[in-house]
C-alpha cells in the first residue's frame, strides 16, 4: 500500500478454476506456519480442505445517492454448527482494518424462514449460527454502507471502488484459497469497470463473473464509473496492461500523447527491471476524484489508485504523488508474489506479522520512486527534489529515532490503524517506508562500490523479485532469504548491514544519498516540486512546509498539522491542532509567515504567532531566525554519480 509520495491477488481471470487454486497458494509455506491460535475458541481455525459447493455473490451497487452496497449471498452449508467472518486483516493494509462497522442489516434465512445468529462473545468478526437438518443452503442479507465524507466514500453519484472482503461473509474452518465464490454485480444504467475478474455474462445492468478462489476475490476490486476510459499500455505484449480510469467529467480522462508514452514507459521499465511478469493481464484501476477514497492498494493484477480529477489536464502542476501508479505496480512483484512469510495467512481473520515491511513497502518506495523517473513521469530534476524532501525528512525531521527503530514502526498500522499522529516526528509513523527507500538507495549504492559499478539493486530486484517468470504461486520469504539474494549479487556482510538500519536507533539514512555521489544542502529557495504542493490550495493533500525552518507544517486553512519535536515551534508551545490566525500582528497568509520568517533573520525580536486553539486565542513567540530552509541535492565532486545511473531509463 502506498503513502502516496511522501510518506492484493488477482491470478487468474484468465485460467481455469483449478490452476487459479493453485496460483494463489503459496508453494514454500510449512503447514506449521499457520499454527495460531484462533481469538476466540468457538471459531473453527482455518485448514488446508475444500469448502463443498459455490457461493453464490451478488452485490447491487446501483444506490449512488444513498451510498449503500446491498448484498446477497446463497451459501452451501450442511446441517449443524457453522461460523461466518467478515473479513479482518487485508493484504496490503498491514492491519486489522476490516470495516465491519459499516456492515448493517444482517439477515439470514433458510427455507424461507428466519435464522438466529450470535456474534461472538470476543471476536466481533465472527457471527455463529445453527443450521437445522435438511437444509442445503442458506441466504444471506445484509447492507455495507459506504462512507459518504468527502475524500472517502466508496460510492459517489460518479464512480464507485468495489472491494469484495467489505461485500461478503464466508465460513470459517477454511483456507480462503479452498472457497470457491461466484460473484455478480448491479451498476448504475451505463456505467462501465474496470477489474482484474474475467466476465461470464451480462444481462442488463448486471455482470457475473467466472468463479475464482476467495483469496483471488478479495484481491480483485472493481472500479466503476459513468466517465470511463481504458487505455492500453502494452500494445501487442503477452501480457495486457490497461489503465482503467473513471472521473468525475469527462475532460479530466483526456491523455495528451506524451502522458500516454510515459506511462507506457512505466510498464516497460518495469519488466525490464523485473526481467518478468506475474500476471496474464494488469489492470490499473484509476479514480480522478477528490470525493472517492480508499486509493492507494496493491493487488497482484491489478491497484487501485487514485488522484485529484486534474491529473492529466494539468499534467505540469502535478509532479508530487505522481509516483503512485509506479509503487503500487511494483508491489505485483513485491509483496504479491514474494511476500514475507510472516504476511502469509491462511484467510483473512488470522493475524498478519509485518516484521519485513521494510522490503515489502521500503524497496516498493524505492523502486516507485526510481521507475517515476525512468519511465520519464519525473524529470531527473523532480526526482531529486522528491528524495531531497525525503532525506531532510531524516536529517532534520524525525527525533522519533532516538527511541524507536525501525523495524519498531512495523508495528504502526496495527498500532495507531493508520490514524493521524498529533506529533509524528517523536512518535514517528510507519516509517519503513521511506526510511526503508533510503536505506534501499544505501544498498544500492554500497552494491556499485563493492562491484567497481559492475552489479546494482537491479540484479537484487532481478533475483529476488523475477524468479519464476509467469508463475502466480506465491513465494515466502526471511531476512536470511534477503541477505543470502544480497550476497549472491556482491559478497558482503549484509546481515549486519541492514541491522544498523532496521534494528538500531539513529540509522545512517543519509549514507544513500552520500553514496550515490550527491549531499543534502538548504536553501531559502523552494525546489519546483516542493513549490507544488503549495501551488494547488484546491487540492486535499496540500501542505504549507515550515518543517525544515520553524519546525511545523500547515494545512491550506492554516491548521498546524504536525509540529517537530524539540524544534523552535515546539520549543514555543505550538500544538498540533491549532489554527495560525495572524503573524507579527498581520492577518495570516503562507506569504506572510514566509516573509516573517525571512525578515527575524536580521532581528533579534522572535516571530510572533496568534493561534486559534481549544476555544481560546493566545499569542505564541518563537525565537527562530535562521530564514526558510528547504532541501535540495547537490553533486558531490570528484565522486561518481550513481544516482544518475539509477534513474537513467533501462535499454
Amino acid at each position: 500500500m502506498s503513502l502516496v509520495s511522501f510518506a492484493g491477488l488477482s491470478a487468474g481471470a484468465r485460467r481455469p478454476a483449478i490452476r487459479l487454486a493453485v496460483a494463489v497458494s503459496v508453494a514454500l509455506a510449512a503447514s506449521t506456519a499457520f499454527a495460531q491460535v484462533s481469538r476466540s475458541a468457538n471459531v473453527p481455525p482455518p485448514q488446508d480442505t475444500p469448502y463443498p459447493g459455490t457461493i453464490a455473490l451478488h452485490v447491487d451497487a446501483s444506490d449512488t445517492r444513498q451510498g449503500i452496497f446491498r448484498v446477497h449471498e446463497t451459501i452451501p452449508v450442511q446441517a449443524g454448527k457453522l461460523t461466518l467472518l467478515f473479513p479482518q486483516w487485508i493484504p496490503g493494509e498491514h492491519s486489522p482494518s476490516g470495516p465491519v462497522d459499516m456492515l448493517a442489516g444482517l439477515d439470514v434465512t433458510a427455507n424461507g424462514k428466519s435464522l438466529k445468529w450470535v456474534r461472538d462473545e470476543y471476536d466481533v468478526y465472527a457471527f455463529h449460527l445453527d443450521v437445522p437438518a435438511g437444509v442445503s443452503s442458506i441466504d444471506v442479507n445484509f447492507q455495507f454502507l459506504s462512507s459518504r465524507g468527502e475524500g472517502s466514500a466508496e460510492m459517489t453519484d460518479r464512480m464507485l471502488d468495489l472491494e469484495w472482503n467489505k461485500m461478503a461473509l464466508y465460513p470459517a474452518g477454511h483456507f480462503s484459497r479452498d472457497i470457491t465464490f461466484k460473484p455478480s454485480v448491479t451498476l448504475p444504467g451505463g456505467w462501465k469497470f474496470g477489474t482484474a475478474l474475467e466476465t461470464a455474462s451480462t444481462s442488463g445492468n448486471t455482470t457475473t463473473f467466472k468463479p475464482v478462489p476467495f483469496n483471488t476475490l478479495v484481491d480483485s476490486p472493481m472500479y466503476a464509473g459513468l466517465y470511463f476510459n481504458r487505455v492500453d499500455l502494452n500494445p501487442g505484449g503477452k501480457a495486457p496492461v490497461h489503465l482503467d480510469v473513471v472521473a468525475d467529467a469527462p475532460k479530466y480522462l483526456v491523455m495528451s500523447p506524451e502522458q500516454l508514452k510515459v506511462h507506457r514507459a512505466l510498464v516497460t521499465q518495469a519488466v525490464k527491471l523485473f526481467g518478468s511478469h506475474h500476471y496474464d493481464h494488469y489492470d490499473f484501476l484509476f479514480s480522478l476524484s477528490d470525493q472517492l477514497g480508499g486509493n492507494g492498494l496493491e493487488h497482484h493484477q491489478s491497484s487501485e489508485d487514485g488522484m485529484g480529477p486534474d491529473y492529466f489536464t494539468a499534467w505540469a502542476d502535478n509532479a508530487p504523488n505522481r509516483d503512485l501508479l509506479a509503487h503500487e505496480y511494483v508491489h505485483s512483484w513485491n509483496g504479491k508474489f514474494r511476500r514475507p512469510a510472516d504476511l502469509w495467512t491462511p484467510n483473512f481473520n488470522v493475524p498478519m506479522g509485518d516484521s519485513l515491511l521494510w522490503v515489502y513497502e521500503g524497496q516498493t518506495q524505492y523502486w516507485g520512486f526510481v521507475l517515476t523517473a525512468r519511465s520519464g513521469m519525473w524529470t531527473p530534476e523532480q526526482f531529486r527534489d522528491a528524495l531531497a524532501m525525503v532525506a531532510a525528512n531524516y536529517d532534520r525531521n524525525r527525533p522519533g529515532f532516538d527511541w524507536r527503530t525501525m523495524e519498531d514502526t512495523t508495528n504502526d498500522a496495527t498500532a495507531a490503524h493508520r490514524a493521524g499522529l498529533p506529533y509524528r516526528s517523536w512518535q514517528m509513523s510507519e516509517e519503513y517506508y521511506s526510511a526503508g527507500q533510503m536505506m534501499w538507495l544505501a544498498v544500492d549504492a554500497k552494491i556499485r562500490a563493492l562491484t567497481h559499478d559492475s552489479k546494482s539493486l537491479d540484479d537484487f530486484a532481478r533475483a529476488f523479485f523475477g524468479v519464476d517468470n509467469g508463475s502466480f504461486v506465491t513465494r515466502t520469504y526471511t531476512f536470511d532469504d534477503v541477505v543470502a539474494a544480497l550476497n549472491g549479487v556482491a559478497k558482503y556482510d549484509w546481515t549486519s548491514y541492514l541491522h544498523s538500519f532496521v534494528d538500531e536507533r539513529q540509522p545512517p539514512l543519509l549514507d544513500g544519498v552520500k553514496g550515490s555521489g550527491w549531499k543534502l544542502v538548504y536553501t531559502d529557495k523552494e525546489s519546483p516540486y516542493e513549490k507544488q504542493y503549495e501551488s494547488r490550495p484546491e487540492s486535499p493533500r496540500h501542505i504549507f512546509n515550515f518543517t525544515w525552518s520553524i519546525g511545523m507544517t500547515l494545512t491550506k486553512k492554516g491548521q498546524v498539522n504536525d509540529v517537530r519535536w524539540n524544534g523552535p515551534a515546539f520549543k514555543a508551545g505550538v500544538s498540533t491542532g491549532a489554527t495560525l490566525v495572524a503573524v507579527n500582528g498581520e492577518a495570516y497568509s503562507s506569504d506572510v509567515l514566509k516573509n516573517a520568517i525571512t525578515a527575524a533573520k536580521d532581528s533579534k525580536s522572535p516571530i510572533r504567532l496568534l493561534f486559534k486553539y481549544q476555544g481560546a486565542v493566545r499569542t505564541v513567540p518563537v525565537d527562530y531566525h535562521g530564514g526558510l530552509q528547504y532541501p535540495h541535492l547537490v553533486r558531490v565532486a570528484g565522486t561518481p554519480d550513481y544516482l544518475s545511473q539509477i534513474i537513467a531509463a533501462r535499454k
